[in-house]
């Protein structure tokens, strides 16, 4: 058995190589690791020079982990930032460069042009002052110069904006901007004052442009997504509204603003949806209660209470229709979907010249429309038709009389004309034309078929108008007929 001390005394004997195989080691690792920063620089440019930035702004990360002292890995991954548009991500890192080398003039006019582009003027400023004292060159020092001018101009131009905007002059003080925003582009206090300005003159499109930019260019704008929620709410885009105050909460969930604006928005949103679900099921009537509850949850936004009542025109009962359609229709004259519906409503009360303006109205702005073509040549066609016999005012209902109705009113005009009941020769005769017409009338509307042609503008009963219909065919149950039965006039009271 080999003894302990044995042993000990052989693992002792090692040590001393070990110790000599650990430093050789760290001498390794500390050349390797100076060989790898340049390594890192110079692929870095390669690939930068090659345009794969994402690959060259890796090596750079790894050469300035490498080598936190490293000005140039500083700035040659401050360049590749701005190459991919991170300004942001850049700054931090050009101001590093000038910590490390402060006579780096183009690291300081690059910083220079950052702070102008943000709108930074006092910043950038001195920067370009610095750099016009340091030993810059002909193009740096010029650069400089035409930088310190712009900034001068862009301070005046400020000076007039915030001039006119307190004295209200929005739309002076949006031209102002404009230029100034032109070069500070990402000045997110120039940009707020315009979208204000274009609230203010009812541009909010531009507006909604403006302040989008902001919640990107500065961190945890709530602000901004507040306001975009209600700019969308006004303009009646509830699902954009609810979507940017939900922005709003997710970076501040007890913003007071937004959640109050959110559980409006939220509330008025999901009416909205279930009206629609509602139209989509054919339940017209609880689809058109959920509209009318839209108007009273948000009654003061003009563009939801009109969405409510277009939908309201559309699936409501024809007399109320009309006057709400009108309603919309005096806002916007050119709404073609209510023009084609309240011309609907008009067919259906029978008012055909006022059905025909509206179709007429609506193709003029919805031109290749098959629907307004198809109901325009109805409504000529009915007019044309009213002028001759019309079934449904022979019997005295409406065009929407359901068959029980229809019979009823059969039934008791026939008692009223029948020719047994008048002496006169005269007005025997004027009775059985009437009567005629009375069981014709009866006879089409209460054949879904023939009451089908008749609505279309086609009389079945009309053998001129049914020439290419079979008009023979559809009139069966009046040939051979007597009307007043066997006798001269025996006629039964016993009606179908």
């Amino acid at each position: 058995m080999v003894s302990i001390d044995h042993t000990a005394r052989k693992l002792l004997s090692y040590v001393p190589y070990v110790l000599v195989l650990i430093d050789l080691r760290y001498e390794g690792v500390k050349c390797g690791r100076d060989g790898s920063v340049d390594h890192h620089m110079e692929m870095g440019k390669k690939l930068l020079a090659a345009g794969q930035l994402a690959d060259a702004l890796s090596h750079f990360h790894a050469a300035v982990d490498g080598d936190p002292k490293n000005y140039m890995a500083y700035y040659r991954r401050a360049t590749v930032f701005l190459a991919m548009g991170k300004s942001k991500s850049a700054l931090p890192d050009l101001s590093k460069v000038i910590e490390l080398k402060p006579d780096f003039t183009s690291a300081q006019l690059q910083r220079g042009n950052l702070l102008l582009k943000q709108g930074r003027l006092d910043e950038a400023e001195s920067d370009y002052k610095k750099v016009l004292k340091s030993n810059p060159s002909q193009k740096e020092e010029r650069e400089a110069q035409n930088q310190l001018r712009k900034s001068d101009e862009i301070q005046r131009l400020l000076a007039q904006a915030h001039d006119s905007y307190n004295s209200r002059d929005c739309g002076t003080a949006a031209a102002l901007l404009d230029a100034v925003i032109e070069t500070c582009v990402w000045d997110v206090a120039s940009r707020e004052m315009r979208a204000e300005c274009f609230i203010e003159t009812g541009e909010m499109g531009k507006a909604i442009s403006d302040l989008k930019a902001t919640s990107k260019l500065k961190n945890d704008n709530t602000q901004a997504f507040y306001k975009l929620s209600t700019i969308y709410y006004t303009l009646g885009d509830h699902e954009m509204s609810l979507n940017e105050v939900r922005e709003c909460l997710k970076l501040d969930p007890d913003h007071k603003q937004c959640y109050s604006h959110y559980k409006q928005v939220r509330k008025l949103n999901k009416q909205i949806l279930s009206a629609e679900a509602l139209i989509q099921e054919q339940r017209y009537e609880d689809a058109v209660n959920k509209y009318e509850a839209v108007m009273k949850t948000e009654p003061d936004v003009h563009h939801f209470t009109v969405l409510a009542k277009e939908r309201i025109c559309h699936e409501k009962d024809k007399y109320r229709a009309i006057s709400v359609c009108s309603e919309v229709l005096q806002t916007n004259p050119e709404n073609v979907n209510t023009l084609k519906d309240r011309a609907e409503a008009y067919i259906q009360e029978e008012r055909y010249e006022e059905a025909i303006r509206d179709y007429e109205a609506a193709a003029k702005h919805g031109e290749n429309d098959r629907q307004i073509k198809e109901g325009l040549e109805r409504a000529q066609r009915l007019l044309k038709q009213s002028k001759k016999r019309d079934y449904y005012k022979i019997l005295g209902v409406k065009r929407s009389a359901q068959k029980k109705e229809i019979i009823r009113a059969y039934r008791k005009l026939a008692q009223q004309w029948h020719p047994d009941n008048f002496q006169d020769p005269e007005e025997k005769k004027q009775a059985e034309k009437k009567f005629i017409d009375i069981a014709q009338a009866k006879e089409v509307l209460t054949d879904p078929e023939m009451r089908t042609k008749f609505d279309h503008g086609e009389d079945p009963m009309d053998p001129e108008s049914q020439q290419q219909h079979n008009f023979h065919g559809g009139f069966q149950g009046f040939q051979g007929f007597n009307p007043f039965g066997s006798g001269p006039f025996s006629f039964k009271f016993g009606f179908n």
